[in-house]
């Protein structure tokens, strides 16, 4: 638990990708939030993860792992990933510097914030399963009260957008319009997305996404900004961590014919 009745800045999927994490804490410095949060996956994709952990560390951002982090730290294997991350968490794992590896092994897969709130990165007890349905809502909400009973707003992160869930009483999911600023009610449970820094594997036009969340009138404010995707782009092909047919191809057969290495 970090603080009471506070201004947060919250954000995650950074994946490596320095310039989005640049450009989003300069628009975080106009807001002033008290306390930022990352929501996971510090690492990945891009040829920046140590600068990106790095930063974080410097700026004291509360943050949970998130399934990449698991990865390039050997707690979990590729046995869930898509053939274009798997080929970039292998880069990654050779890269990452010993301090990187260190401050991934310290992050817990969740963060209590205020009385209210819970931090995790992908479900509330599977840190790679994608909540992108009422139906991955209306299973996580039974998971949010029976292991964090009395907490009523969950962000998560993993899968790449702006989302925010809202759950009646009677059990009902709404997937509210999550653009500009929303009020969540006290009498509500809510699972908000605040979206992904890293927009690499996005269409063109490409937006850094972040959250402000305000914990006394009870607002989650949306933003969405540009940043240097075509240098995010130049530094993460010049190191190896794209993939081309071949390899892909490559990948597929190996995961297909066991023993195949």
């Amino acid at each position: 638990m970090v603080a009471t009745m506070a201004l947060y800045g919250v954000l995650g999927d950074i994946h490596g990708n320095r310039e989005a994490l640049v450009a989003t804490l300069a628009a975080l410095e106009d807001h002033r939030p008290e306390q930022l949060l990352c929501i996971g996956d510090i690492i990945g994709y891009n040829a920046d993860s140590d600068d990106c952990a790095a930063i974080l560390r410097e700026r004291g951002v509360v943050s949970v792992a998130g399934n990449h982090d698991l990865i390039g730290i050997r707690r979990l294997g590729f046995e869930r990933c898509s053939n274009k991350a798997m080929h970039a968490l292998k880069r990654t794992r050779r890269m990452l510097q010993p301090d990187t590896v260190e401050y991934l092994r310290s992050l817990p897969r969740t963060v209590l914030i205020e009385d209210s709130v819970v931090l995790v990165h992908g479900g509330v007890r599977d840190v790679q399963q994608y909540m992108t349905t009422p139906l991955h809502i209306e299973e996580n909400v039974r998971y949010l009260r029976a292991d964090f009973p009395g907490r009523h707003v969950c962000f998560y992160g993993h899968v790449h957008e702006q989302k925010i869930f809202e759950v009646a009483d009677d059990g009902s999911v709404r997937d509210l319009l999550a653009d500009g600023v929303v009020k969540l009610r006290s009498d509500r449970e809510y699972f908000v997305n605040p979206g992904s820094l890293d927009a690499s594997r996005k269409q063109a036009p490409k937006f850094a996404e972040f959250a402000l969340f305000d914990s006394g009138p009870m607002t989650v404010e949306f933003f969405r900004l540009p940043y240097d995707d075509m240098l995010t782009e130049a530094k993460a092909a010049g190191a190896g961590y794209r993939i081309g047919p071949w390899r892909d191809r490559f990948y597929a057969l190996q995961r297909k014919v066991p023993g195949f290495r």
